[in-house]
């Protein structure tokens, strides 16, 4: 069974008439930029408000970035395109997609704009989709390994669309590399306390970072499935993760905070009954924060959960 994707809804009509306002977020000109950008300044089209972060702090001021999706209370896997979304792709220098059938409404976007922005793939460009019979987490932003890649990527774009700004971007593009590697660090430490601990989650957002700090997800495969479809939970798959907080046999459950369900509901009552920490986890940025703020928030949940 293919896992529960973003969906792409139809678009709508007449986008060319409408000024891009909203969900974009503005700076001042650059000094090169080229593709659909009329002054100069590098136009980049995220599909969510995480690649949107990490693209705004390597371009600073020399980008304009419109992340398609940014409102922490949204279902990120039910998605509307509007005529103010197709109009920022069809002005796009650069377009940043998850990949892996999470957001398949940016293609569907930009074969409908003629854009001739290049894409950045994020799991093409991680490396981590191997093919196979098993179940691929297509949640790659919590894999810090990735995102430095993509700092990498995202970097070289910007310098060949405005290669007066390459100074600007290399500098910015190291200082966020140096904070993921920290990250990288705070999770291989972890490691160490809490290599073996048996947890649970309701989907696998945060599953590589459960992978990296030697956290082994214990939820059936049935039950975490269903839920990220949106399909109704087996009975059997129920009782069987209902039983992991009423034996006590995880640590903590994760809970995404961007989709709910009666299964998850009684899934989360059960650990509160049983004294098991739930921790909250998210798939695009809480208000506020930016890429390393959000996931130096979810690593500190965890460890704090993990020592309760």
């Amino acid at each position: 069974m293919q896992n529960r994707r973003l969906l792409a809804l139809p678009l709508v009509a007449g986008a060319a008439a409408l000024a891009l306002t909203g969900c974009a977020t503005s700076s001042s000109s650059g000094s090169g930029g080229s593709g659909g950008s009329d002054d100069a300044t590098v136009r980049i089209v995220a599909s969510t408000n995480v690649y949107g972060s990490i693209a705004e702090e390597i371009g600073g001021d020399a980008v304009e970035v419109t992340s398609i999706l940014e409102d922490p209370s949204q279902d990120p896997h039910s998605f509307e395109s509007s005529a103010q979304t197709q109009l920022a792709v069809s002005k796009a220098d650069l377009l940043i997609e998850n990949g892996g059938g999470y957001d398949d409404f940016m293609t569907t976007l930009a074969d409908a704009s003629d854009t001739e922005a290049d894409t950045i793939n994020v799991v093409e460009l991680s490396g981590l989709d191997e093919g196979g019979d098993s179940e691929f987490n297509e949640h790659v932003f919590y894999d810090y390994p990735t995102m430095v890649k993509l700092v990498a990527d995202v970097e070289q774009r910007l310098t060949e669309l405005d290669s007066a700004q390459a100074d600007t971007f290399e500098r910015n593009a190291e200082a966020l590399t140096t904070k993921l590697e920290d990250l990288e660090s705070q999770t291989a430490a972890a490691k160490e306390e809490v290599d073996g601990d048996e947890v649970s989650y309701t989907e696998p957002v945060p599953g590589y970072l459960f992978d990296a700090m030697g956290l082994v997800n214990v939820t059936p495969e049935a039950f975490a499935e269903a839920i990220e479809e949106g399909d109704d939970v087996p009975p059997a798959a129920l009782n069987d993760t209902l039983k992991l907080f009423s034996d006590k046999t995880v640590e903590l459950l994760a809970v995404n905070e961007q989709t709910s369900s009666p299964e998850t509901e009684q899934v989360e009552e059960a650990a509160d009954q049983a004294g098991i920490p739930v921790v909250g986890v998210t798939e695009t940025l809480p208000e506020g924060e930016d890429y390393v703020s959000w996931q130096q928030a979810n690593i500190d949940a965890i460890q704090a959960a993990l020592t309760k």
